[in-house]
């Protein structure tokens, strides 16, 4: 087993339906408007994207029984860059390959898909050789709407509180759904969330899966109580209950 972690942002090169050949111009004159519109349909989209692949082991078993890279490693790699572009993605299930029809999800800025994440279809890990379990993730730059003057982030001179919280769900309950009920019901305490672990098992029942989700809590204006975080947590869980059906696993 490998353990990798690579990434690489290039133009990629999409030819389209309007995409053709076309004759030789004469280099002995200007172009003419028509020849210069006719070479500008000819070329192909060439966007420029950012790609992802993870494989082996994300924590390594030399600190415990360590743990295999997932579909949510991807997925908060897509949370990383997006964060780097100063926009909000959500993620939402879907089926594109090369992606694992079960594992895939499509990243959305507001309503306009820029890219797929997820674990790799078993068939393009075999034919391709790599590691059992590898994921990926791919995202249009050029779809990303990038903002030109960027704030300053604010910064608490407080310290964080940190929590886990783990909720079962009924398995076609989507992730991006029970995070954003989380969110939601956290309040402005929350100043960070990050899903880490996916359990399906004996331990939660048949059809249903449990998301684990690390919180990080933060005041602007005062050092917080595990009691404060605590009482936002559990405000988290009930509004994950009445949005998504979601149940505190135990």
């Amino acid at each position: 087993m490998v353990d990798v972690a690579l990434f690489a942002i290039a133009q990629v090169v999409q030819p389209t339906e309007q995409t053709r050949a076309v004759g030789l111009i004469p280099v002995d004159r200007r172009p003419t408007d028509d020849e210069i519109a006719m070479l500008d349909a000819s070329l192909p989209r060439q966007p420029q994207h950012v790609a992802v692949v993870l494989a082996g082991m994300r924590e390594p078993a030399a600190r415990g029984a360590g743990r295999r890279v997932e579909a949510a490693d991807a997925f908060e790699a897509v949370r990383v860059i997006a964060r780097a572009c100063s926009v909000e993605v959500g993620l939402r299930a879907a089926q594109h390959l090369p992606w694992h029809p079960g594992r895939c999800a499509e990243v959305l800025v507001g309503q306009t898909v820029v890219g797929y994440g997820g674990q790799l279809h078993p068939a393009v890990i075999e034919r391709c050789e790599l590691p059992a379990g590898t994921c990926a993730a791919e995202l249009n730059l050029d779809a990303i709407p990038l903002v030109e003057a960027l704030p300053a982030p604010r910064v608490s001179p407080f310290p964080a509180v940190f929590q886990d919280v783990s909720l079962v769900v009924d398995a076609d309950v989507a992730a991006q759904a029970v995070e954003d009920a989380v969110r939601e019901g956290a309040g402005e305490l929350l100043e960070d969330i990050r899903l880490f672990d996916v359990y399906t098992g004996p331990q939660v029942g048949d059809n249903r899966k449990s998301l684990t989700f690390a919180l990080r809590f933060r005041a602007p204006d005062r050092t917080l109580t595990e009691d404060d975080a605590s009482a936002a947590r559990d405000a988290a869980v009930r509004c994950a209950a009445e949005r998504v059906g979601a149940v505190l696993r135990g």
